[in-house]
């Protein structure tokens, strides 16, 4: 084998965030042919970050419809790599994580007999709904994958206890990590002028997002009450929130916050404005997976809006404390960061246990090594 031939696919922008590097870093090695497969699960959100890490793709299936389903996604999917994968004939395909793209890829590249690497492999919450469909996706792509990639040891373990074998999986740390190393400047400037407007240094700034489908209904409603209160408690917070555009999160964000006073209702910003916003706030709260990983990297304390996480090494580490969607509860740890200097110095300092910035130079490393470029096994992340 002269080279390895690799298609790498992605479809969201956290996707896209975290193999940007990788893509990077595949591109640098003469020993690979990398081609990049977008499915754009996520369309606008995406071309973000391909502008952004100045990636071209080589194959756009552009699947985005308006009120797209899962089923939908999926079989777009499917038949858009079977006729990718019978052009190009890869030796490897890599996927990313937990979406419908990941496990639709990982899929088709099986039916056409094609090895599968999995990126950020072996998160689970042991429950099968939560998140909704992402643990699903995620498993069913461990199932299927010949390389797994897991960010940590607590990830590992969890792909040994399903009878995953011990040789497939290379511990990385996370790419996330690596992609921050080009996005987060201290002196940046929002290109959102309202963003530059804020007193970061005097107001404790408080980051969100929240909008994963077990979220939907109840859960968003709690949420906006409980931030609502926090304001209203605290004269020295103020709320940035970055508001899914899908509507069934949209509408109930605006009806509870969209008069309130330093509340900033912002659609979704692009990767660069969203690294920096984090970089300068007080601390984040969401329901999403990577801000779990991103945050911490900054020093952030983040309070994840949500019942489980499939990423409890942050949890564990104390940079991370899971608050589900109670107002109460929501509101009592928000209470002890924003006036308890301890409590925050605390969380501040914890440790990340997510990567050390070289995930995507390991992967390419652990590739290089399966397919004998490399004789001996490359060293894995530890946590220091």
């Amino acid at each position: 084998m002269e080279k390895i031939k690799i298609i790498t696919i992605f479809g969201t922008r956290p996707e896209a965030i975290k193999m940007a590097p990788l893509v990077k870093e595949l591109e640098g090695r003469k020993e690979i042919d990398n081609k990049v497969c977008v499915t754009a699960q996520h369309r606008e959100m995406l071309d973000q970050v391909l502008n952004l890490f100045n990636i071209t793709p080589d194959f756009d299936l552009n699947i985005m419809k308006n009120k797209q389903s899962l089923t939908g996604i999926t079989t777009k999917v499917l038949e858009g790599l079977k006729e990718v994968f019978e052009k190009e004939k890869p030796n490897l395909i890599l996927v990313h994580g937990d979406t419908t793209t990941t496990f639709a890829g990982a899929l088709a590249a099986f039916y056409q007999k094609i090895k599968v690497g999995h990126v950020e492999a072996g998160l689970r919450t042991h429950n099968k709904h939560f998140p909704f469909p992402e643990e699903m996706n995620r498993k069913l792509t461990g199932a299927i994958a010949d390389l797994h990639f897991a960010p940590t040891m607590g990830s590992k373990t969890n792909l040994l206890k399903e009878g995953i074998s011990e040789e497939g999986i290379f511990i990385t740390g996370n790419t996330v990590i690596d992609a921050m190393k080009f996005t987060v400047d201290d002196d940046y400037r929002f290109e959102n002028e309202e963003l530059n407007s804020i007193d970061y240094k005097n107001k404790k700034v408080i980051m969100v997002t929240a909008h994963r489908r077990e979220n939907w209904g109840e859960g968003i409603k709690n949420i906006c009450i409980a931030l609502k209160n926090i304001v209203q408690n605290n004269k020295d917070v103020e709320l940035v929130y970055l508001v899914h555009l899908n509507p069934i999160v949209k509408d109930v964000v605006y009806k509870h916050l969209g008069n309130e006073e330093r509340v900033h209702l912002l659609s979704p910003l692009d990767t660069k404005e969203t690294h920096n916003l984090m970089n300068k706030c007080f601390m984040v709260m969401t329901d999403s997976g990577g801000l779990q990983e991103e945050a911490p990297h900054l020093g952030k304390p983040v309070l994840v809006l949500r019942d489980v996480t499939e990423r409890p090494e942050a949890v564990n580490a104390g940079t991370v404390k899971l608050v589900g969607t109670n107002v109460n509860h929501i509101l009592k740890e928000a209470d002890l960061l924003i006036n308890d200097p301890e409590e925050y110095e605390n969380m501040k300092r914890a440790i990340n246990p997510y990567g050390d910035g070289g995930a995507s130079s390991r992967i390419v490393d652990a590739i290089l090594f399966y397919y004998g470029f490399i004789e001996e096994r490359p060293e894995e992340f530890k946590l220091m």
